[in-house]
């Protein structure tokens, strides 16, 4: 297992250093954006364990056409869905995959990233975190919203994620601003779920090395 501090302990930090740099009123907003979020059942009705995973094909960050059955074909497949390069939560989970990639492989499991960024937007997330799995572009979130993941960006975030300098529809090539809830699933190949994660909260991700034991528990 890998001796760098646990994923659930670097976003806490960072969450804690974020709350510093801005104000209480902001704090309180994203609050309530998050629970109003998580009483929507969106976590309830999205993708869960026992349930066959949509065979999807995307483009990876050279477009190139990745399909998951393909990738099923040769072993369990670790599907993550993230925001974007934007999101300073997504950066520290792809960097905590990246980190476990090997153990990953050794189990013989592959690791794909998804985000509904256009794809020079991930291939920018790609070469700035030197990744090695394929992060995939889902325009659209086409494929997020078969696993029922997609959601509209609250109205009341959006200015202020404006002022942090971000651009969703910039990011996403469209004016929806949605994105997918962030989750984790680990496939087995027959195609079933086996591992599901999903929150309302973005500030919260699966435990990278919680995911490599359900692989290694297939």
């Amino acid at each position: 297992m890998s001796s760098q501090p646990s994923l659930s302990s670097q976003l806490k930090d960072y969450q804690a250093g974020f709350k510093q740099k801005v104000s209480s009123d902001t704090v309180g907003v994203m609050a309530q954006a998050t629970t109003d979020l998580a009483g929507s059942g969106i976590v309830d009705n999205s993708l869960n364990v026992g349930d066959l995973a949509p065979d999807f094909t995307l483009p990876d960050a050279t477009g190139k056409s990745v399909t998951l059955s393909d990738l099923l074909a040769n072993g369990p497949v670790v599907i993550n869905f993230y925001r974007g390069q934007w999101c300073p939560y997504c950066n520290l989970e792809i960097r905590a995959f990246q980190s476990l990639l090997p153990e990953f492989q050794q189990a013989n499991a592959q690791v794909i990233a998804i985000s509904p960024e256009l794809p020079d937007n991930a291939l920018s997330i790609a070469e700035k975190h030197s990744l090695v799995f394929p992060v995939l572009s889902d325009v659209g979130n086409v494929v997020a919203r078969s696993y029922g993941l997609v959601f509209a960006l609250a109205e009341s975030l959006r200015p202020l994620y404006k002022g942090f300098g971000i651009d969703i529809p910039a990011s996403n090539g469209d004016d929806t601003y949605e994105l997918p809830v962030p989750a984790t699933y680990v496939i087995d190949s027959s195609g079933k779920v086996r591992y599901a994660y999903a929150n309302a909260d973005y500030t919260q991700r699966a435990e990278p090395n919680d995911v490599l034991a359900a692989v290694k528990a297939l």
